[in-house]
């Protein structure tokens, strides 16, 4: 006996059965999927968040409330020789010197403690702050290195013995006078103040190497 079909999709016109058709589709959609992404890790740690979305690095810790007897310290690893974003964002109320804490109160104790993975050493290292991803901070954004403080004693890196500040067209950080070998940790301590706070901003890191 015949099964009946149904009208005007007769079976026997079918270029591919059913299976042979999802063996031919299977792999083009592997093909087109787009390719998973690793986590991002988002580390909250006092008053605010950090996280290593924009890549190029990894966060491996983050401890500490950001005043300086118990200052922010985020522990990262950089696989390269390439400037890499920190993303930071508070996550509790903004109240200008408030408690450090209990809110962002724009007035951050930070020690970066920074693997080199790069098998390249660093002569140099740079900290950059900006308020929008990719803009320069000007001097009267209120976000910077302490700009207020001409004499700071606060600034300080276990491998590097000067630093110089910019605070004009950008806020940047430069440690100098030192080395950070291949798979040697080096520490850097400073003070970011932001009298305007903000929810979002942004510490650029620039490891540099010997030119020549």
């Amino acid at each position: 006996m015949r099964t009946p079909e149904p009208t005007g999709f007769p079976s026997k016109r079918l270029l591919f059965t059913p299976g042979v058709l999802c063996r031919a589709v299977l792999p083009l959609l592997f093909l087109i999927a787009p390719a998973q992404a690793d986590p991002v890790k988002v580390w909250a740690s006092g008053a605010y968040s950090f996280s290593d979305e924009l890549g190029g690095f990894r966060i491996t810790g983050a401890s500490g409330v950001g005043t300086k007897d118990d200052p922010l310290v985020i522990s990262e690893e950089l696989n390269s020789a390439t400037p890499v974003t920190l993303t930071i964002r508070a996550t509790r109320p903004i109240e200008a010197f408030g408690k450090a804490g209990d809110v962002a109160n724009g007035v951050m104790y930070m020690r970066i403690d920074v693997l080199n993975n790069s098998a390249l050493p660093w002569v140099e290292f740079q900290f950059e702050l900006q308020e929008i991803l990719d803009q320069p901070s000007v001097f009267g954004d209120g976000l910077s290195f302490d700009q207020r403080n001409k004499t700071p004693d606060n600034i300080v890196s276990s491998n590097f013995a000067d630093f110089d500040r910019e605070f004009e067209p950008y806020d940047r950080l430069l440690f100098k006078n030192g080395k950070v070998d291949p798979l040697k940790t080096a520490t850097f301590e400073f003070l970011i103040t932001d009298y305007t706070p903000r929810w979002t901003f942004y510490l650029v890191q620039d490891p540099r190497i010997p030119t020549g």
